[in-house]
């Protein structure tokens, strides 16, 4: 037993139990000091705060400065003073004047007798000491007591005896005793739990013992030629030898770290941290060829159980895998290009990806030029020499590089020059040491210097090439990475350069298409809308990221004061897309000029179509040959989405799919007619703002053939606003049909805002950030002609009649203040009337419109349309038409379901007429056929 003892206080357990026993103790000790002191302190500073607030509550006392005036202040404040005393729990409360002769005390024999020290007080401050003196210490407060005009007429001074404030630190220390002693058992009690774990784990061995154990496995674990590695089941390294560190490299401080902060690369880091048992696992670490086995540990006391990893260098082996890997990351590589270059079709992002995919992989910096018209999508300059480009990219492993920024021009005037070498010769340059490329520091002498403090030592240039035409340059650069490129390093740069021209060429070819889209959809968008009374109108056009599309709108003034509203969508997008949308648009406008009705001018639209369709059908199989390099007449390729692969012109398609909304508004009636050709039906804002969107008639996509198109008629309140807008607008790959106009009705039923306004208003809600569809968007805000500016008569069928109408009409102009054209007009009705009395059928009336023209309208129940033609010499009519062409700015004929109207325009000014050598008799003219 006494051994076992005499071995367990030598061991390290015992010195352990030792060492911590004597550090609890002192700590302990310490504390009970600390709290001794404490508790001193913190009753002093508990008195003087005690005490000074007890004076001041004193001197402020109501009625105090009168007692101190009074003839017997003691008799006045004793009372008061012992009271207060006692409340406060202070052991003394005096009353002093400016002397320090006390007038109360707790002590009866102190009154009369002076205080010393109170100067401060006497001066107006109060104050908080450790009193020293007679008749006790103590821990006194002293505060002046001031009268109404803040004089300090006497002094009050409170305090506890210093013997009070010990008795109040004394009665703790039992308290402060227990704490320690119970501490210090609690201390002891856990170092020898500490010691007694610790003897278990250590066997009871010594100092000595421990150490020599220690030797024993260092020389053993880190003399083996084998790399072992502890991980802990958290992932974290317990121990590494030194050979473990040197083929992984690790860093000094590499144990308690977690497998994935020590910097290894990811497949060595996820073999390290699966934890899967592996054997002899070859495994290429940086430029080693490791053998690799991992075991688990078994498991201790509950804890769970970690690995252990042993490695082996296999260097025979390192240089044939060391290749193949390098062979694998390029090709790797190359892949990742082929996925990354070219996501997009702008020709700027494309230059960025390329300078992205090869950085930190291949290169540290890389950076791209391109040709001014390659970055404007227009077809460079083929051969000549390229002395200058416009930086459109840079990459980097840092930030700071000393390469010029993107956009700088960058030019090539030295011909030995690593850019202006490979730009000639067209293929890829090397330079392996810029220190000796003296051609690259002639070049900028200036930047090439601080290139080179900047540690840029190595470059590859190569010129990026399709269809055998420069678009620009890549230059690939090295500095943090020690080894030079090298030939194999050049052949891949070539590759890679290759195959992001190819991605960059179709980008500028996509560019420029899109260009020309643009232009021509704007060419063939309406710029200035007709000046007409019907309506207010406001629109905006949106084309899609994605490209111009076939969305149009129009706004076309028809006779009778009437407007026509025109809103079509031509499916796709591109140049195809924009012509097929100006051809449909001619085509409206010239059928709007025979004044038809909505449904049937989409008929006919519909028919022209078909008719444009199966024409380029007939002859698309021979435009180029037969069939394109695929033997299937469909071309395919990067080149955009309306361009074939090898630059040739697109083939014309089809034109089905296209949708048209008409509608026509008459100002005089108020009433809208309009049809729909598989397009989206207007709304409908109300004077008092409800948002309709009224039934239209199901028509199917022009080009479809086969199915008439109706119309739908309603009227429209004074006030009334129409919507037209295309499919884009409201629907989206995020945001059906029915939610976008939802969302559009509660953006146009806020009140108040004018056309302008209201179209802002719902780009602002509806648009989306990259809208996929173009958008096409009409406000217009409907009118009603004055009735004091429509003057109407019935015609009966008889000739007489002609010259009532005539003097009717007069009259109206003199009313309307229009005297200057009251001849010509005078004339147009008397030949448009007596052509309808002598030619038409009844019933005849006549309208006259006042509006930005002067619009005179005569109808019959005929359909017999007149043509204008030249009368001969010796025929004795035929030439009242022609007058009314010569007379009128322009005039013509629309047919209703009752007949047919002739209308004539004229300027409301008569300045324009012509002018004869004698005006003719308007009687004889009645006489005169058409």
């Amino acid at each position: 037993m006494s051994a076992r003892l005499s071995r367990g206080a030598h061991s390290v357990a015992g010195q352990v139990f030792a060492l911590q026993a004597v550090i609890v103790l002192l700590l302990i000790t310490a504390a009970a000091l600390a709290l001794v002191f404490q508790a001193r302190f913190d009753s002093q500073r508990d008195a003087r705060n005690r005490s000074l607030a007890a004076a001041e509550a004193f001197a402020h006392a109501p009625g105090l400065p009168e007692a101190l005036m009074s003839h017997d202040p003691t008799a006045a404040l004793q009372p008061l003073a012992e009271a207060a005393r006692r409340a406060s729990g202070l052991d003394f409360i005096a009353v002093m004047d400016l002397r320090g002769v006390r007038y109360t005390d707790s002590r009866p024999e102190l009154i009369g007798k002076r205080a010393s020290d109170i100067s401060r007080a006497v001066a107006g401050e109060s104050f908080t000491q450790v009193f020293k003196g007679q008749p006790s210490d103590a821990v006194r407060a002293v505060v002046p007591v001031r009268n109404a005009d803040g004089e300090v007429i006497g002094l009050v001074g409170t305090g506890i005896e210093v013997e009070n404030v010990s008795h109040a630190v004394e009665a703790q220390l039992p308290l402060l005793v227990g704490a320690t002693a119970g501490g210090l058992l609690l201390g002891t009690a856990g170092a020898a739990l500490v010691s007694r774990r610790l003897l278990h784990q250590t066997r009871g061995l010594g100092a000595a013992e421990m150490t020599r154990m220690n030797e024993h496995h260092e020389a053993v674990l880190h003399a083996v030629r084998e790399g072992v590695l502890i991980i802990g089941n958290d992932q974290r390294l317990i121990l590494a030898n030194d050979e473990a560190r040197r083929l992984l490299d690790l860093p000094q401080d590499a144990e308690e770290r977690h497998v994935g902060d020590l910097g290894l690369d990811p497949r060595t880091t996820e073999l390290l941290a699966s934890g899967r048992v592996v054997t002899d696992h070859v495994h290429l670490a940086g430029d080693r060829l490791l053998a690799v086995n991992v075991r688990p540990t078994m498991a201790y006391a509950g804890r769970p159980a970690g690995r252990v990893v042993t490695l082996r260098d296999s260097t025979e082996l390192a240089s044939v895998s060391g290749r193949a890997e390098v062979a694998r990351s390029r090709l790797q590589l190359l892949y990742d290009a082929g996925v990354r270059i070219g996501t997009t079709l702008d020709v700027a992002r494309t230059a960025e990806e390329l300078s992205e995919v090869a950085v930190p992989r291949f290169a540290d910096f890389v950076t791209v030029e391109l040709l001014e018209p390659v970055l404007r999508g227009d077809e460079p300059s083929r051969g000549g020499a390229y002395t200058e480009m416009r930086r459109a990219a840079i990459s980097g492993i840092r930030s700071d590089s000393p390469l010029q920024p993107v956009g700088d021009l960058i030019r090539f005037e030295v011909p030995t020059a690593p850019m202006a070498a490979a730009l000639d010769a067209g293929h890829a340059v090397l330079a392996a040491d810029l220190n000796a490329a003296m051609g690259w520091r002639a070049q900028d002498s200036q930047g090439t210097r601080v290139a080179l403090e900047y540690g840029l030592h190595s470059l590859i240039s190569v010129p990026l090439q399709a269809r055998g035409v420069v678009l620009g340059m890549a230059n690939f650069w090295r500095a943090d990475t020690p080894e030079p490129f090298d030939g194999e390093d050049l052949s891949f740069a070539e590759e890679l350069g290759a195959r992001a021209a190819v991605s960059i060429d179709n980008a500028r070819r996509f560019t420029r298409e899109h260009a020309m889209a643009v232009t021509l959809q704007r060419s063939l968008l309406p710029r200035v809308l007709p000046d007409q009374s019907a309506v207010d109108v406001a629109y905006r056009y949106l084309p899609a990221k994605a490209g111009v599309g076939g969305d149009w709108f129009d706004v076309i003034q028809l006779p009778g004061a009437r407007v026509a509203l025109v809103v079509g969508d031509v499916v796709g997008h591109g140049v195809h897309a924009a012509a097929t949308m100006g051809r449909l648009r001619t085509a409206v406008h010239n059928f709007s000029t025979l004044d038809l009705p909505p449904d049937e001018l989409l008929g006919h639209l519909d028919e022209l179509i078909n008719r444009i369709d199966q024409d380029e059908a007939g002859g698309a199989g021979t435009a180029d040959g037969s069939a394109d390099g695929n033997g299937n007449g469909n071309g395919s390729g990067g080149g955009g989405e309306d361009s074939e692969p090898d630059g040739r012109p697109e083939r014309a398609s089809s034109v089905t799919g296209a949708t048209c909304l008409y509608a026509v508004y008459d100002p005089v009636s108020g009433r809208c007619r309009m049809a729909s050709a598989g397009h989206p039906g207007p709304a409908l804002i109300r004077p008092d703002g409800r948002v309709e969107f009224p039934e239209m008639p199901a028509g199917i996509p022009l080009g479809v053939g086969g199915m008439p198109f109706e119309a739908v008629e309603f009227e429209l309140p004074e006030g009334s606003r129409l919507v037209l807008f295309t499919d884009g607008l409201v629907e989206d790959r995020d945001r059906d049909f029915d939610t976008g106009l939802r969302l559009l009705a509660e953006t146009l039923s806020r009140p108040g805002r004018s056309p302008d306004q209201a179209c802002s208003d719902v780009l602002a809600t509806m648009l989306f950030p990259v809208p996929s569809d173009d958008i096409a968007l009409l406000v217009a805000d409907t009118r009603r002609l004055e009735a004091d500016r429509i003057a109407e008569w019935e015609v009966p069928v008889e000739h007489s009649a002609v010259s009532r109408v005539r003097n009717a009409g007069s009259a109206q102009l003199v009313e309307w203040g229009l005297e200057d054209i009251a001849f010509p007009a005078e004339l147009i009705l008397s030949e448009l009337v007596t052509n309808a009395i002598r030619y038409g059928s009844a019933p005849v009336g006549v309208r006259l419109i006042r509006d930005r023209s002067l619009i005179c309208e005569v109808s019959d129940g005929s359909s017999t349309s007149p043509h204008l033609r030249y009368a001969a010499t010796t025929d004795e009519g035929g030439r009242g038409l022609f007058l009314v062409a010569q007379y009128a700015e322009r005039w013509g004929t629309r047919y209703t379901d009752r007949g047919k109207v002739i209308w004539a325009e004229l300027p409301l000014t008569g300045g324009a007429e012509p002018q004869p050598a004698a005006p003719p008799d308007l009687e004889a003219l009645e006489d005169l056929a058409w």
